[in-house]
């Protein structure tokens, strides 16, 4: 068991009273030491040493001192390095929180607690939203001050929530915790309704938010939120943990910055996410997965200029599994990654079948996600170009408006390598919310694509033809190239034509379709 500090504040040399009586212990030994050499061992060079029974007691009195004095140092030292072990085994090294395993023992302390007095208990586990790009663009040290500051900001907020909870003082401490890397606990001791968590946890949020400022970087820190409450959503420490942090996933896919509490469907959900990734695993290793491409027409001569490489994943057992279902549990996971090079490598691989087949030339579009904005990448893709003997200027990659927004200067250095190399870069799904000039001037694009959702309306809809008109408008006074999507109706085409659109993408022309389907295409678009 750990010592608290109550019990570590009363032994010897913990208090300056203690440092005293050490001192005059050491003094008293010395005083003995010297007595004892003086009286048997220099003046046994002179005289003969008395065995009195007086000079028989000084020596035991002097051994005994001297002993009592010995005995305190090394107890001294001893408690001293079991509180240091103590310390590393409970608590957090570089933010002095309780770690993992004090959060366990103090939240099974506070359930056989709630358990005697018929209360509740609330277990909050957060996340920070977005840490990683922290430390990849300032560095670890600012990313370690930064979990400091949040670790004091979460420790005060939680303390001032100790009316609610009542929280016993040799407890109080171990509130908050530190589980590791940028994830934190907080145990609110017998509340009386959930509604004092929602109390505690918007706090928790709206300190977070204010901004932090280290090394002349302003920094605003935004965290998702899990809670789980004893004894609705489990009765045992272990299950309460793990429902938080269902919540605080579910929390992040609404969309970060937030909190939630615990229901039975997140389990749900969750299983589905975590079957969804192995089936993704093995998809991968066993072939699983496919293109389809879609093709591009220039709007005023009708040629094909290029096509979209879009994936789609046939599960032998469960059929079709939707691109919105997986793609995002891909990014999540990593996963994305393999499968991101999967895909770009196919893609060139049968844009070069199609040159080699003595088709006209054109550009092959891939989507590039923004958990692919990383320094490995530009090599990456020069490898695969180089692998099928294909040039640069025949590969477009196509960047979210949202994965731009949360881009820092490690993806400009990606966008700026890919563009050296005469890859094309388009954002895609432009006109969707994130919509900024910003964008178009720090990146080196070439092509916006006007979202489908746009496109749809524009017969209908005046608010959405006057939109695509600005966008098309301000793309060409940057000197970009417009790409209409989701084109399906004769008014689609012509009015995007006319408005100077320079290529539409949709299904009035083709739906996507797989590789041979679109060699036929290939070859009915061939000049007689």
């Amino acid at each position: 068991m750990r010592l608290s500090d109550r019990q570590i504040s009363f032994l010897p040399g913990s208090r300056a009273e203690g440092q005293i009586a050490y001192l005059l212990v050491g003094v008293v030994s010395l005083i003995a030491l010297g007595a004892v050499l003086e009286r048997y061992v220099f003046s046994a060079v002179s005289a003969p040493v008395e065995h009195s029974i007086g000079g028989r007691i000084a020596l035991v009195a002097s051994i005994a001192l001297l002993s009592l004095g010995c005995f305190f140092m090394l107890r001294r030292r001893a408690i001293r390095a079991f509180a240091s072990t103590q310390t590393l085994a409970y608590y957090d090294s570089l933010t002095s929180l309780p770690n993992r395993q004090l959060f366990a023992e103090r939240l099974e302390w506070a359930l056989s607690s709630a358990r005697r007095h018929g209360r509740l208990v609330a277990v909050g586990f957060l996340d920070l939203d977005g840490f990683k790009r922290v430390n990849d663009t300032l560095g670890h040290s600012v990313g370690d001050r930064l979990l400091c500051e949040v670790a004091g900001r979460l420790a005060n907020c939680v303390r001032l929530s100790d009316s609610i909870g009542r929280v016993p003082p040799d407890a109080a401490e171990a509130a908050v915790s530190r589980l590791g890397g940028d994830e934190f606990t907080f145990v609110l001791h017998e509340i009386s309704k959930s509604q004092d968590a929602e109390v505690v946890a918007r706090r928790v949020l709206d300190a977070l938010r204010q901004p932090i400022l280290l090394d002349g970087h302003e920094l605003v820190v935004t965290a998702s939120l899990g809670i789980a409450v004893f004894p609705n959503d489990g009765d045992r420490a272990k299950v309460l943990l793990r429902n938080a942090d269902t919540a605080m996933y579910c929390a992040k896919d609404l969309g970060r910055d937030s909190y939630q509490f615990y229901n039975e469907s997140m389990n749900a959900a969750a299983r589905r996410k975590l079957e969804l990734e192995k089936r993704i695993r093995g998809a991968l290793e066993r072939g699983e997965f496919s293109l389809l491409y879609q093709p591009i027409r220039e709007a005023t001569s009708g040629r094909l200029s290029g096509a979209e490489a879009l994936l789609r994943w046939e599960d032998p057992d469960t059929g079709p599994v939707s691109a919105e279902e997986f793609i995002p549990i891909a990014e999540e996971t990593g996963l994305i990654i393999a499968l991101g090079e999967w895909v770009l490598r196919t893609a060139c691989a049968q844009c070069r079948s199609w040159q080699d087949a003595g088709f006209r030339a054109f550009r092959v579009a891939v989507n590039l996600s923004d958990r692919q904005l990383v320094p490995e990448t530009p090599e990456m893709v020069r490898r695969i170009l180089e692998e099928n003997g294909l040039s640069a200027d025949r590969l477009e990659l196509e960047i979210t408006e949202s994965a731009i927004l949360h881009a820092d200067q490690r993806a400009v250095d990606v966008f700026d390598q890919l563009s050296d190399m005469g890859v094309g870069l388009a954002l895609d799904d432009f006109g969707t919310g994130y919509s900024s000039l910003n964008y178009l001037r720090l990146y080196p694009i070439g092509r916006v694509k006007i979202d489908h959702s746009l496109v749809n309306g524009i017969s209908t809809n005046p608010d959405d033809a006057a939109l695509t008109l600005a966008i098309i408008a301000m793309a060409h006074s940057l000197f970009l190239e417009v790409v209409a999507e989701g084109v399906e109706t004769l008014d689609h085409a012509n009015f995007l034509t006319e408005s100077g659109c320079e290529e539409l993408q949709g299904y009035l022309f083709s739906p996507p379709i797989p590789a041979d389907e679109f060699t036929r295409f290939l070859e009915r678009e061939k000049p007689a």
